[in-house]
């Protein structure tokens, strides 16, 4: 796969204030991209830019080899499906889907033949004729989808699409649009802060804070291995301990000493030491270094959630056996599920 895609030490900024700082970013072709992170970090400025709606102050967007800051966005092979859909009302589904190939004037034969690949692809054939007025959300959003890609981008940027919808029919378009992407086989760009959301979709997730990007990887490195507190913290539930690096795969964590996979720190170096809650085995008080009393027991359907309080530290325990509420356990994590970090600044 060619690079698609490029952005090249990207920086922006707004009455003063630096909304992107130094981005750089290469998406590949047939790639599903996410750009995920919090409310104000900067996806969504990232997402405009690559569409021609925003300019950057310093740097440059690179699409197919060519460099396009101030190409307007209709004259970049891209298209854009936002939270909002912006149906056009007074037309039906088959009307919407064929504006763009209208403004373009070309034939009916071929319109027609068009919006019916289109409609057969979000699962509308039948559904021509009817007012986008008379569609649920989700219909409405398909027509969105429909409309975008019938012009035929290379590229298409989704900008929380799935947000207006209830989660069991967001949970299904995540399927569909994944579908979509790999049966078109073209390039989608795609902007949520939902962590389940992107892991669900995507070949690549750029996770982003504050201007920044912390961490570029599959969706399996996001979870297994990230890069810092803030990405550890943001993607899935985490506990976040504070810990010094003894020497190489050595760690102390409350003033017990754990084995660890990680090596390259300094001796005695303060870190974050992260243990995702489904890693924490519960075992007999007598036989732990690490133990506490269990606060709260919540069923999940699928585990037990629980607060266990120690050392002024509470812990969070996913397991599917659960701990008497008061009772006090005793607690262990083995040495690949101890993930050591730098000590972040955020």
């Amino acid at each position: 796969m060619g690079k698609i895609v490029s952005l090249d030490n990207i920086c922006l900024s707004f009455e003063g204030e630096q909304i992107l700082n130094n981005i750089n970013l290469d998406i590949f072709d047939k790639e599903f991209v996410t750009l995920l992170g919090p409310s104000g970090c900067g996806k969504t400025t990232t997402l405009r830019i690559i569409g021609g709606f925003l300019e950057p102050d310093l740097g440059d967007v690179i699409f197919d080899g060519k460099k396009m800051n101030n190409i307007p966005p209709h004259k970049r092979n891209i298209n854009t499906v936002f939270q909002r859909y912006a149906l056009f009302p007074h037309l039906n589904v088959y009307d919407n889907i064929a504006f763009g190939l209208r403004v373009k004037k070309l034939n009916e034969k071929e319109i027609k033949e068009r919006v019916f690949e289109m409609l057969k692809l979000v699962n509308l054939v039948g559904f021509e004729n009817r007012s986008v007025q008379r569609l649920s959300g989700g219909q409405q959003q398909r027509v969105a989808i429909a409309r975008a890609l019938i012009n035929r981008p290379k590229v298409l940027l989704l900008d929380e699409p799935l947000g207006a919808l209830d989660l069991k029919l967001r949970k299904e378009m995540q399927i569909e649009l994944k579908k979509i992407q790999q049966s078109l086989e073209i390039t989608f760009i795609y902007v949520t802060h939902d962590q389940e959301e992107a892991l669900t979709m995507s070949d690549t997730v750029v996770v982003m804070n504050n201007g920044v990007i912390q961490q570029i990887g599959t969706p399996q490195d996001i979870y297994n291995e990230p890069v810092n507190a803030f990405v550890a913290d943001f993607i899935g539930e985490s506990n976040i301990i504070d810990g010094i690096m003894l020497k190489d795969c050595l760690v102390n964590i409350f003033g017990q000493e754990f084995e660890c996979v990680d090596k390259g720190f300094s001796l005695n170096e303060e870190v974050d030491v992260v243990i995702r809650p489904e890693d924490i085995h519960i075992i007999p008080k007598d036989n732990a270094r690490l133990f506490g009393t269990v606060e709260t027991v919540t069923f999940k359907g699928v585990h037990y959630e629980m607060l266990v309080r120690s050392d002024n530290f509470n812990w969070l325990i996913h397991s599917t056996k659960a701990a008497e509420q008061g009772s006090v356990i005793g607690m262990d994590v083995d040495p690949f599920d101890i993930h050591i970090m730098k000590k972040t600044t955020e």
